[in-house]
């Protein structure tokens, strides 16, 4: 590697006292924080090293006494103290207070997501100001891990003064003032509350993260601000600097810029372009283990696929080379968002001994957590992201290269507590060719969702509503056209009473225009059970190249239904063995783990899929059993979109298709299939006489993905799929067999989009 003559983090003897992007402004505050003073910020308290089958979704809480709280909150105290923006307090306060919006730039470690909302939950306090605080994450565990941590800082119990709200878990009470939240659950509120009153102020915590969601909100507060809630505080947040165009999109408000302790941080680059990015990363480990001072090493690689390949290789192969040349032994630790908490929980903990923390992540580890004892970083240059093709309607899972501020990011996660070195696995020249920031979510992604929660808001013009980002006017048209399609709009844009059903189930537009038409049809329990399935990622794991055609065929052998019918079906097949005919006791909970284990299935994924399913059942039982105004108070009243207990079985919602031979109930396969087609009408595909597939919006040839049943069934009229992936070639994944009579049915019933097609 070459060493770079420049570093990216001044230490802060060496700093200018003005911020070198603290440009002065009017209304801009400028605050310089130097302290060499060494600080870590650890955010999950749960440190147990419990498997993720024992510890899986649920975050345990202790209770403690008065007297417990008060000695833990007392000794955070000093630590809270070195903190920079505890250090700056009062001035971050008069900002705070005399301003109703409040853009704050605070790096990671600075305390700005602990520290801020104590400030003010003391300030509301002592003036005896009502109203809560909401503060979003785009993370759910974040959420959780800051409430946690939050509330042993304030001294109390998790879910009294402070608590969290996330999918499937809700610690608020009457006595909560202070709520962490993802950014997903405080929409969900704005569809039922749309003037937020019972909040006097929201933080938007990891705003430079752009999802979405997040820019969705922003543009929701712009326009309450201005309409109905002058009395409302925003505070924006944000870990990078992107300030000026916070500040600006909401009318030039006041900037503070707060410094966290940062290091010298070295950077290395090849010489030479790397081949295999995972073998690169590994050599680097090793030879920094090998040439380097203790420290912790942080990899940034970019998606689950080449994390855990790496953990394996790592972990193989580290204790050979610790015994023959004496040097660290090195344990490496996988960090990404599918992971269990209580395996992202190791990642915080110190090793002891003469041994080395290796931590491969995605760019999670950019600015979401702080992991102390990091000295090095080995950055890829990668991340995966999904693009949305909106000529095509579908979605494509692209590995790209960062931006120059994600590489900034990372860089510094070296910096925090000692000088460190990065080592970047790209040349000089790449870089320099990056681009500067990292483009926002809402530019790569459909906007089909969005656009129906702004109809349900009652906004009638999507193009100029106040978007912090907007998408662009052929990205909202195909959204506004999807919707029109799927029965959400009418002839004049107006949302129907089957469009408020759809913006009101917690899924995809359409996946809840397939629950509504299986309510129609008799088949909403099987259409559930499937529909849960298809929301959990990686439900059905890749097998390794020499084990894909064994674990395929004890698949095959399992599912009857599934090798004639398709993936949905083999969904369904799978969960009825797992969750009727392997029990639901204790003892048998091995059982299940060692049948997931045997057909490549993760067992987290399907724990996860049960209460999504218990989620599902509950919203339709009040949904389609009354109207929608009912449905919204008992969703207030209840709260049944955070908090879903185990629900009893009955015979509408629970009969499993093993149990009635589904394998022989081909009327009701049929059903099902017909009203997934309602939902995915562009994703069809008509088998040609070459046995290739093309897709009937664009005339494009699909294959069928490896993975699925049909991949060697070259006999299917037409096929259906939920996924589009395109590697080497197109792929179709979640793939189902369609007889081409279905299509007309399609036809007949306004579907144009087939129409030309079939007809032909």
């Amino acid at each position: 590697m070459n060493k770079n003559s420049k570093t990216t983090k001044k230490s802060s003897k060496h700093r200018s006292k003005v911020h070198p992007f603290n440009r002065p402004k009017r209304n801009h505050a400028n605050i310089n924080i130097n302290n060499n003073g060494k600080k870590i910020v650890k955010f999950i308290e749960n440190n147990s090293d419990a498997d993720d089958e024992n510890d899986d979704y649920e975050f345990v809480h202790h209770q403690n006494t008065k007297t417990e709280l008060k000695e833990k909150a007392n000794k955070l105290l000093s630590i809270r103290k070195t903190l920079p923006v505890y250090q700056n307090k009062n001035e971050i306060m008069k900002y705070l207070t005399e301003n109703q919006v409040t853009v704050l730039i605070g790096e990671t470690g600075s305390g700005k997501s602990t520290q801020i909302p104590q400030f003010l939950l003391n300030f509301f306090q002592e003036n005896k100001i009502r109203g809560s605080i909401a503060v979003t994450q785009p993370r759910r565990v974040a959420a959780i891990n800051l409430a946690t941590r939050v509330a042993s800082e304030y001294g109390c119990n998790i879910g009294s003064y402070v608590g969290y709200s996330v999918r499937f878990d809700n610690t608020t009470s009457s006595t909560t003032k202070l709520k962490y939240l993802t950014d997903g659950m405080l929409l969900r509120e704005l569809m039922m509350n749309p003037t937020l009153k019972e909040y006097n102020t929201i933080i938007i915590d990891e705003a430079h993260e752009r999802t979405v969601l997040t820019d969705i909100i922003l543009g929701f507060l712009k326009s309450l601000i201005h309409k109905s809630r002058p009395d409302l505080k925003i505070i924006v947040m944000s870990a990078t600097l992107q300030a000026e165009k916070f500040s600006q999109f909401f009318d030039n408000a006041p900037i503070l810029f707060v410094e966290g302790r940062k290091f010298n941080v070295t950077q290395y680059y090849l010489k030479a372009p790397s081949d295999d990015i995972v073998d690169s990363v590994i050599r680097s480990c090793v030879q920094i283990n090998q040439g380097e001072q203790m420290g912790d090493i942080l990899c940034f690689l970019p998606g689950q696929e080449e994390i855990d390949k790496a953990v394996t290789i790592l972990n193989k192969i580290s204790e050979i080379i610790h015994k023959e040349t004496s040097v660290p032994l090195m344990i490496a630790y996988p960090l990404y968002a599918a992971l269990p908490p209580a395996k992202q929980a190791l990642v915080f903990n110190r090793v002891k001994g003469f041994k080395r923390k290796v931590i491969f992540s995605t760019n999670i580890a950019e600015t979401s957590v702080t992991i102390s004892g990091v000295k090095f970083v080995v950055d890829s240059g990668l991340r995966k992201v999904k693009v949305w093709r909106h000529q095509l309607g579908l979605a494509t899972l692209l590995t790209v290269p960062i931006s120059k501020a994600s590489a900034m990011q990372r860089c510094g996660r070296a910096g925090r507590e000692s000088e460190g070195k990065c080592y970047r696995l790209y040349r000089t020249n790449d870089y320099k060719k990056l681009p500067d920031q990292t483009e926002p979510e809402i530019a790569r992604s459909n906007v089909t969702s969005p656009v129906l929660m702004l109809k349900k808001y009652g906004v009638q013009d999507i193009i100029n509503w106040t978007w912090f980002e907007n998408p662009g006017k052929e990205a909202i048209i195909m959204g506004l056209q999807e919707l029109y399609q799927l029965g959400a709009l009418d002839d004049f844009g107006k949302i129907t009473k089957r469009g408020e059903q759809m913006s009101l189930l917690p899924i995809q537009p359409h996946l809840s225009s397939v629950l509504i038409k299986a309510s129609e049809c008799n088949c909403l329990s099987e259409v559930i059970d499937i529909v849960s399935c298809l929301s959990v990622e990686n439900l059905l794991l890749n097998p390794q190249p020499e084990e894909r055609d064994e674990v395929n065929e004890r698949r095959l052998s399992l599912c009857n239904s599934g090798r004639h019918y398709g993936d949905l079906i083999m969904l369904k097949e799978l969960f009825d063995i797992y969750f009727y005919d392997l029990g639901k006791d204790v003892a048998s909970s091995v059982e299940r783990q060692d049948w997931c284990k045997e057909l490549c299935i993760s067992y987290r994924g399907f724990k996860n899929v049960v209460k999504i399913r218990e989620q599902l059942r509950t919203y339709c039982k009040w949904l389609f059993d009354s109207n929608s105004k009912t449905f919204s108070k008992k969703i207030k009243k209840n709260s049944i979109n955070t908090n879903i207990g185990e629900d009893k079985e009955d015979d509408f919602y629970s009969t499993p298709f093993l149990n009635k031979k589904f394998s022989e109930d081909k009327d009701k396969i049929e059903s099902i299939l017909k009203c997934f087609l309602t939902g995915f009408t562009k994703n069809i595909a008509i088998g040609m006489p070459d046995r290739s597939y093309r897709t009937v919006t664009t005339g494009e040839t699909v294959s069928v993905h490896p993975s699925s049943l049909l991949f060697l069934n070259k006999a299917c009229p037409a096929i259906m799929y939920t996924e589009y992936v395109f590697t080497t070639k197109g792929y179709a994944r979640n793939v189902s067999r369609i007889e081409l009579s279905w299509l007309q049915e399609i036809v007949t019933n306004g579907h144009a989009v087939v129409k030309e097609k079939v007809a032909s």
